[in-house]
């Protein structure tokens, strides 16, 4: 019996080990196909990875390749940085641009309130007068004072155009001094106040392009504003219509007009009572962004007007780099009542453009100038005649190197009488 439960024992023990060898086998089958199939996947993971991460590099090679030939565009054709456009309220702008064309004869925009009065014979009278006038203008004067400017103030490096007894000439200061930032305008005529020219009846807005043309007149034909006429046409409208017609007519986009004035410290702020009464007025010229600044303001300039008002030698200490521009200015600067304005020029501009009737040629030490003489000199018109000048008559006749002028300006106005000194203050110069 005992035997036969050993037997059992044997036989069921050597069948349970090869149970357990069959299962041990199929657990290494299994482990085995699970590491095949595992290194299959694997390998067609690295696959598809190699695939795409493949063409990735060869996307950012191309544009990288694509990158680089641009750099080296640019390298070989440097391009100047561009400049921020100036942020301004553009209902104000165009308003104040339309008014401004509308003035200089010039279509305005055709949403503008101004555009259905263009239709009225006044006003085409008034665009005929400035077409004829300024394309006459335009090839006797401007053309040859810009074409004069770029050869022969290629060199002047300036940031701020001053022109005291200017008026509102801002018309030959522009056309000389194009590259401007800050053009600062001084006269004794009274700025004038803003106007909407959409609000006047027909009559009041007819009267205004009546006293623009007849205030432009002497400027226009002359190159320079007569001064009792001028104090009589601006004396009530004031230069702020004269001022729009010259920003439209150089193609200028107006941006903002502000009525200002100075306070102790020579700081621009808005207008209160009892200041220096001025206009800023903010504009772009046609292809550029940066915008640039006129002021202009009314105040006397004689040593006792500087000494009431030493704000305003304070504001013009503060300009940048400083071109001084002188035009039938009356002679005064010959008189000592007007040698405080005289010596601000003197000792704070870097340069001086003037024909005879801004400074004595006296005036200009050679040990701190530079002078260059264009044009012809002979003697003041008649009005002037006191203020003949020998010594600079003489420089005339001896030099003849001294070179023709193609356009008339100032007061002797013919192409072959007027004359120009450009004078370069020697501390500016690089040793």
């Amino acid at each position: 019996m005992l035997k036969n439960r050993i037997r059992v024992l044997s036989v069921l023990s050597k069948k349970l080990h090869i149970f357990k060898t069959s299962e041990q086998k199929m657990k290494k089958t299994n482990i085995i196909f699970l590491f095949i199939v595992c290194s299959v996947l694997c390998s067609a993971s690295y696959f598809i990875m190699n695939w795409v991460y493949g063409n990735q590099i060869k996307k950012d090679n191309t544009i990288s390749k694509q990158e680089n030939q641009q750099s080296v565009s640019v390298n070989l054709t440097p391009q100047a940085s561009p400049k921020p456009t100036p942020t301004f309220d553009q209902a104000k702008s165009d308003k104040f641009t339309n008014t401004a064309k509308f003035l200089a004869g010039m279509n305005v925009d055709s949403k503008s309130p101004l555009s259905q009065f263009q239709k009225n014979e006044s006003w085409q009278d008034h665009r005929r007068f400035f077409d004829n006038t300024w394309s006459k203008l335009e090839n006797q004067q401007l053309t040859k004072v810009r074409k004069w400017s770029q050869q022969e103030l290629k060199q002047i490096n300036y940031k701020s155009i001053f022109y005291p007894f200017s008026g509102p000439d801002f018309l030959y200061a522009y056309s000389f001094f194009p590259k401007g930032n800050k053009y600062v305008l001084v006269g004794l005529e009274p700025v004038g106040s803003l106007f909407d020219l959409a609000s006047l009846s027909e009559s009041k807005r007819d009267l205004k392009l009546q006293e623009v043309r007849g205030s432009l007149y002497a400027i226009l034909r002359f190159s320079f504003f007569l001064t009792n006429e001028m104090k009589v046409d601006l004396q009530k409208q004031g230069v702020l219509p004269i001022l729009y017609v010259f920003l439209a007519r150089t193609e200028n986009r107006i941006l903002d007009v502000q009525q200002i004035g100075l306070d102790t410290d020579g700081k621009v702020q808005p207008f209160q009572k009892g200041m220096v009464s001025g206009v800023k007025m903010t504009f772009v010229p046609k292809g550029k962004s940066q915008a640039d600044t006129l002021y202009y303001f009314s105040t006397d300039l004689s040593d006792d007007g500087l000494k009431k008002r030493p704000e305003f030698k304070k504001f013009v200490g503060q300009l940048d780099n400083k071109v001084t521009y002188l035009k039938a200015a009356s002679y005064l600067m010959y008189y000592e009542t007007f040698s405080d304005i005289k010596k601000l020029i003197l000792t704070q501009s870097n340069y001086v453009l003037q024909d005879d009737s801004g400074m004595p040629f006296k005036a200009f030490d050679n040990s701190k100038w530079n002078l260059n003489l264009y044009g012809n000199y002979t003697n003041p018109i008649g009005l002037f005649a006191n203020r003949y000048q020998a010594d600079l008559r003489k420089v005339y006749i001896t030099n003849k190197s001294i070179k023709p002028l193609s356009f008339g300006v100032g007061y002797k106005f013919g192409v072959n009488d007027s004359n120009l000194m450009l004078a370069e203050a020697k501390k500016t110069q690089k040793p």
